[in-house]
């Protein structure tokens, strides 16, 4: 496929090798590709030396980025009583228990999380089938099952992150967008690969950090030095 003259100028702006560098430099590039017609997010991609058809090594969770992320995600809670009036108080769009999950379970998916008080999981259990697919099943440990609504809701609102390694091991992410200023996109990807190496599972040997690339939506990718 021919690259576009957009790409081609972008292509000779990059790094002449791909040995990574220092993360500050990375964002000066992406910085001085030509803009799109949109605020591009920004997204990393980190390559994990894990075996990811080993349950203990999957690498899964969720952070608040120091400045967010520039969206606030659409949420759902499916909580009753006082923890419903907190998930409205709190912004959420949508708040229920067995007319939400009918809706779900016909194939409404119009949100980017899915929220869920433990007393709820009995509910929201059977729609696995419409939820897992889309990774937006609640779940404990990416902290979406949680009697802790208002502050849960809050924090997705803000831009919190979720992440899940795939299944050739990298964990993909978005945080920032380009309009950000540089300082900021740093604080944000230097958060993001410092909470990933915390959660290094205690079965992997070796370099757990492989490679890490980072690009906006419409960019190539810069290899970053760890």
């Amino acid at each position: 496929m021919a690259l576009t003259k957009r790409m081609r100028a972008m292509l000779a702006q990059k790094p002449a090798s791909e040995a990574p560098v220092p993360l500050a430099d990375a964002v000066a590039v992406l910085k001085t590709f030509p803009p799109a017609k949109f605020d591009q997010s920004i997204e990393i991609h980190m390559r994990l030396g894990i075996d990811p058809k080993q349950a203990d090594q999957i690498v899964r969770g969720s952070l608040v980025l120091p400045n967010g992320i520039g969206k606030s995600k659409r949420v759902v809670v499916f909580a009753k009583g006082n923890l419903a009036d907190d998930a409205r108080a709190a912004g959420a769009e949508e708040v229920g228990g067995d007319e939400l999950a009918k809706k779900i379970k016909e194939g409404w998916t119009d949100f980017d999380v899915c929220i869920a008080a433990p007393d709820m999981m009995g509910l929201v259990g059977p729609l696995g089938k419409v939820l897992g697919p889309r990774g937006l099943m609640p779940s404990p440990r990416a902290g979406t099952v949680t009697a802790e609504i208002s502050r849960t809701v809050g924090e997705y609102k803000a831009g919190k992150v979720e992440f899940r390694n795939d299944p050739t091991g990298i964990v993909h992410a978005v945080v920032g967008k380009i309009s950000f200023d540089a300082a900021k996109i740093v604080e944000n990807v230097r958060a993001f690969i410092d909470h990933i190496i915390s959660l290094q599972p205690a079965s992997v040997r070796g370099q757990f950090v492989k490679s890490i690339s980072i690009s906006a939506t419409m960019t190539p990718g810069v290899m970053v030095a760890a």
